[in-house]
């Protein structure tokens, strides 16, 4: 019989801090929702609480594994769930655990154009790591596997050995996930997302053909798969909280390393299959992630919702430079699950969205749009270039400027940025149609409180939309420049 691949588990432990109201005061504390305390206990009694306890039963045993706990998890479990809290500190002491790397908030910031935030969410939570846990981090998962080139090179810059990615075909191209590849000179960990999902999504599913999933049925899967490692990770929350205890997803948890070793496999952690043999080359243009049948960033950035709320997160860290307490609030509209449940999927995907998410999309907007609108509002009370500020602002939902094209919606600009950038998008005749009734001088003037852009507006002529979109991306320099 030849080598058998090393099995190397992680876990994903994730709790955003979820948005409520109250956006109408500067204490940003009242701004989020009181079910996250409600849903972290849950959430803590249903899976973290009794899969923790079975894994450091099976760690004691030979079993290795690695968790990836986001920095607002971790300030959860030490607020209202001490108990969850210990266990993970038991894990990490551990010499069969090993915690990863990730954003401190769970967010988007790989995404933005200028990576420092990245990094400096990075830094963030591996001090936290050697803070609470008393553990450095070797290997890395940025948020959602979300992985390209650029992020590989920023996650190489930071001393990582290592990045995890989802093992779709696009990136692939046929290769076999179950190898150590590299990527502008870091090596990648494949997530094997079939041998993964089998677990996540498919545990349950009395549809699938190969339901139930025993432990001896998926030691024997892991025992025929080829290749030096396989990585199997999936959401924490798989154990008792998505599955729930009735499904015997714990019973799986609990025999499955002893089916295992009974088939002389044997498991590794992450820093671990990080020393292996590299491969191959993996190019990686295209940005990747695990998340929906797609496997790309449309989870967070499929709409123009979530491409506006994006757009105004990126544009407001001139209004977070300020002082910490502002800063914060920042990156926690960066966390990823704001974008999340602004998704309007169908299909697959469409039902995995729906059961995570706490409101429909489009209300999930307008709470963040309000939310951001709120924030740079508040920031620009102590900010000295007050009047630039404000021009530059995002604004709420209802203040924002509506494309028409002959009565029919369009679109809609929440900032002098997306306006700029919708400029160049939107069709012709509506730029023509708003521009001849004065819409977009009458919009800059009465709610950005810009009458220099909307003198100049108001002055262009043909041609018409390539020029508009100048006008205000010269104007959007100008007064970007004044707020660095």
């Amino acid at each position: 019989m030849g080598k058998r691949a090393k099995i190397c588990f992680a876990f994903e432990v994730h709790q955003p801090f979820r948005l409520g109201n109250g956006f109408e005061t500067c204490d940003f504390s009242r701004w989020f929702s009181h079910s996250n305390r409600e849903i972290l206990l849950r959430v803590a009694e249903k899976c973290y609480v009794p899969a923790t306890q079975t894994i450091l039963e099976n760690l004691d045993s030979g079993f290795k594994c690695a968790f990836s706990l986001s920095g607002l998890v971790v300030e959860q479990l030490e607020m209202w769930c001490k108990d969850a809290y210990e266990l993970f500190a038991e894990c990490a002491r551990h010499k069969n655990c090993e915690f990863l790397a990730q954003t401190y908030f769970h967010s988007l910031s790989s995404l933005f154009k200028d990576k420092s935030e990245f990094e400096k969410q990075v830094r963030m939570h591996a001090s936290m790591l050697r803070e609470k846990f008393r553990v450095k981090p070797e290997v890395f998962e940025n948020t959602e596997l979300i992985f390209d080139s650029s992020i590989a090179s920023c996650v190489k810059r930071m001393g990582f050995k290592a990045i995890y990615a989802e093992g779709c075909d696009r990136l692939l191209r046929g290769k076999s996930p179950n190898h150590v590849y590299s990527c502008n000179g870091i090596k990648v960990l494949i997530r094997n997302f079939q041998l993964s999902d089998d677990i996540a999504f498919r545990f349950s599913c009395r549809d699938w053909d190969k339901w139930p999933l025993t432990a001896e049925k998926y030691a024997d899967w892991l025992s025929r798969t080829p290749g030096d490692c396989i990585n199997i990770f999936i959401d924490y929350e798989t154990f008792g909280e998505h599955h729930w205890k009735e499904s015997g997803i714990f019973e799986f948890l609990r025999w499955l390393p002893l089916e295992c070793e009974r088939r002389g496999l044997n498991f590794a952690l992450p820093s671990e299959v990080a020393e292996m043999k590299v491969v191959g080359e993996l190019e990686a243009r295209e940005t990747t992630s695990w998340a929906d049948v797609e496997k790309d960033v449309s989870a967070w950035l499929g709409n123009e919702m979530q491409k506006s709320a994006f757009t105004a997160v990126e544009h407001a860290e001139p209004y977070a430079r300020k002082d910490g307490t502002n800063k914060r609030m920042w990156r926690l509209l960066q966390t990823s699950d704001h974008f999340y449940y602004m998704a309007t999927k169908q299909g697959s995907s469409g039902e995995v969205h729906s059961y995570f998410s706490q409101s429909e999309p489009f209300r999930a907007f307008c709470s963040y749009m309000e939310a951001i609108s709120s924030y740079e509002e508040c920031c620009v009370r102590r900010m000295k270039n007050a009047d630039v500020a404000w021009k530059l602002r995002t604004v709420k939902p209802e203040l924002a400027f509506h494309f028409y094209l002959d009565g029919n919606y369009v679109t809609s600009a929440h900032s002098m940025h997306e306006l700029a950038s919708k400029l160049r998008e939107v069709d012709e005749e509506s730029v023509r149609q708003h521009h001849v009734r004065g819409d977009f001088g009458r919009w800059i003037r009465d709610v950005l409180n810009d009458e220099e852009l909307a003198r100049r507006v108001e002055e262009v002529s043909e041609p018409l939309r390539l020029r508009l979109a100048e006008v205000v991306e010269e104007r959007v320099s100008e007064l970007w420049s004044l707020l660095k």
